[in-house]
């Protein structure tokens, strides 16, 4: 379950950070947006075509995330009903670590 929540955990920095590439581009384009030299124009629309493609694929990333997400919350729930005990015991244990590693500063 760990690596589960490893991996999406991951997926979210890894989107988080693709929006603020995508912001950062922007802000970009909109600086540049008084040049017309024939390069700066031709980067400019091919950078608009990537940004237009990352943010449907951003989407898509989200939406994959979300579905994720739920299902390690279901298998999660599932665990917890089927061993209460345990989730209890477990749930002690790692609340009586982070009460230590909070004493001792």
């Amino acid at each position: 379950m760990n690596t589960e929540a490893d991996t999406v955990a991951s997926k979210e920095r890894l989107v988080t950070d693709l929006r603020q590439v995508i912001a950062d581009a922007e802000e970009l384009l909109s600086a540049t947006a008084h040049q017309t030299e024939g390069k700066v124009v031709a980067l400019r629309e091919r950078i608009g075509d990537n940004l237009r493609e990352a943010r449907y694929k951003l989407v898509d990333a989200e939406e994959a995330l979300k579905a994720k997400t739920r299902e390690v919350a279901r298998v999660t729930d599932d665990y917890v009903h089927e061993n209460p005990w345990r989730s209890i015991g477990i749930a002690a244990g790692v609340g009586l670590v982070v009460g230590l590693l909070i004493g001792r500063r």
